[in-house]
């Protein structure tokens, strides 16, 4: 029986996620896998598309409605592949109980903020040009490690040598051939 995962989009949902079926051909003959547009989770209604709004809008409040909506929906325990504020919905919903298995993070910018981590696996991953991935000090306190990928931004996800890196990791997570202790140290390049 196929491990399930679950998949929770950037802040755009599927309106500029082409890029999201790349994953799911990579994965979806090894997974069970449950697909969460983040603004559908989030109930956002935006006047004006823009960055600026969906974020605000997400901030302002959608990023709590779209932890409330995941807990009602996810009772099982999972594997969880987010993406920016994807993970921030994930990492917020783990910490009050949704049961993971596992989650990797990409780009999740907005988890620098938090104090906890979920109880499960963690794996991260920033592109070095993103002014907004967390501090060094930020992997000390919470006790986690993360991969610093050279000469990616925050966008990193989109690109198909990131899309089979990824893919690759949760592929080897599930069939136990990921290395140990990668949950227990700060930020590394690679």
């Amino acid at each position: 029986m196929a491990e399930r995962l679950v998949i929770i989009s950037d802040m755009w949902g599927s309106k500029k996620g082409l890029w999201i079926t790349s994953y799911l051909g990579y994965l979806q003959q090894y997974f069970n896998i449950t697909f969460y547009d983040s603004q559908q989770l989030a109930n956002l209604k935006v006047a004006v598309n823009s960055e600026e709004n969906i974020h605000n809008a997400f901030v302002d409040g959608g990023i709590d409605t779209a932890v409330a909506h995941l807990l009602k929906k996810e009772k099982e325990p999972a594997h969880y592949l987010c993406f920016s504020m994807g993970g921030a919905i994930a990492w917020k919903a783990g910490l009050l109980g949704l049961p993971m298995k596992s989650f990797y993070g990409v780009s999740t910018t907005r988890i620098r903020s938090e104090k906890a981590k979920p109880q499960c696996e963690i794996n991260l991953i920033f592109g070095d040009n993103d002014m907004y991935r967390p501090k060094s000090s930020w992997y000390d306190q919470v006790g986690i490690e993360a991969e610093l990928v050279s000469g990616f931004g925050h966008n990193m996800y989109t690109d198909d040598k990131i899309i089979q890196k990824v893919s690759l990791d949760l592929l080897n997570l599930v069939t136990h051939k990921a290395t140990t202790g990668r949950s227990n140290k700060k930020e590394k390049a690679v």
